[in-house]
């Protein structure tokens, strides 16, 4: 009984790895703090400053039938919030229907993270934006530990994006919520090749977090240089980014100099080699962890858990 006590008092100390990442948020309130602090000490990586989510709103941005059709079990929410709890990860993400049907049946057992704005594919433009799907209310009526966002840097409707973020955080903030932004760059201006350029994701990670962004999601850049101007300086100034690594890093120290937690996205369906390769460099790099969904939530939940298991290793610096 009493080393039961004692494990669960030493799981319950806050580590100073995770004092340090809260204290380069001191505008914020007690609120705000402890719900970063509920997210960064939870799951397996407790403790450590990293962080595995698992997001699960690609129903409502590419359609049931692509997103879940290769695993017919993830048709249900529960089946997601089930496989982020056993898995261990530190948080969920869904939009408002997802969350609204899981909330009461899990409550407590797992941070989450509500999705206030989505998109679909039902209509395409090379200027995106995603409409209001929910709010502040919505999530602190659920118990959520924070809202995510998402903004697409580059779109003709950016105007309006910041300016809703910037409502919709400061709303966040005042209640006590984390603020999580999604920030993938699309434009009539941008090439497809140029969405994932190193000098696109390090800006769009900025931009996040000049908009009050404690959570930055990003997809993981590649070497391709996008704005001529902004080629010149990264040759000129030398700046490394031949390796995923060096990437990571560079968009990680673009986010105030390493002052704002950044993680990844995992993308498209991948192999666990090719998955556990990618995760390798970007916890090289110092990335903060990853926001991982279809490479989870596609896959049978035995087969799930233990590639989050892997991933939150990695994140660990455990050997593989």
């Amino acid at each position: 009984m009493f080393g039961d006590f004692k494990k669960i008092e030493s799981e319950l100390t806050m580590t100073p790895r995770v004092r340090e990442i809260l204290s380069w948020y001191g505008a914020d309130n007690p609120g705000v703090l402890t719900n970063l602090s509920r997210m960064l000490n939870h799951g397996r990586l407790r403790g450590t400053g990293k962080l595995v989510i698992l997001p699960v709103d690609q129903g409502f941005e590419h359609g049931p039938a692509r997103s879940f059709s290769k695993n017919p079990d993830g048709y249900d929410p529960a089946f997601h919030i089930e496989l982020a709890i056993e898995s261990g990860c530190n948080a969920y993400a869904a939009p408002l229907g997802p969350i609204e049907l899981v909330a009461r049946d899990y409550a407590g057992e797992i941070p989450l993270i509500l999705k206030i704005n989505n998109s679909e594919t039902l209509w395409g433009s090379k200027s995106p934006i995603s409409a209001m799907t929910s709010n502040v209310d919505d999530a602190l009526r659920l118990g959520c530990a924070g809202i995510g966002f998402t903004i697409y840097p580059g779109s003709s409707e950016r105007k309006q994006m910041y300016e809703e973020i910037a409502v919709a955080a400061r709303q966040a903030k005042e209640a006590g919520l984390a603020v999580v932004i999604w920030s993938y760059a699309r434009g009539d201006q941008l090439s497809k090749e140029g969405e994932t350029g190193i000098d696109v994701i390090a800006y769009s990670a900025h931009i996040a977090a000049q908009l009050g962004a404690h959570i930055i999601k990003v997809k993981p850049p590649t070497a391709f240089i996008e704005q001529d101007a902004a080629k010149k300086v990264y040759q000129s100034e030398a700046i490394k980014v031949n390796t995923l690594a060096d990437r990571t890093r560079h968009v990680v120290q673009s986010c105030f100099n390493g002052k704002r937690i950044v993680i990844f996205s995992g993308g498209e369906a991948k192999s666990n080699e090719e998955l556990l390769k990618e995760v390798t460099e970007l916890a090289q790099g110092g990335a903060f962890g990853s926001i991982m969904g279809r490479n989870a939530f596609q896959r049978p939940k035995a087969q799930a858990i233990e590639i989050l298991k892997l991933v939150q290793d990695t994140f660990a610096g455990k050997s593989l």
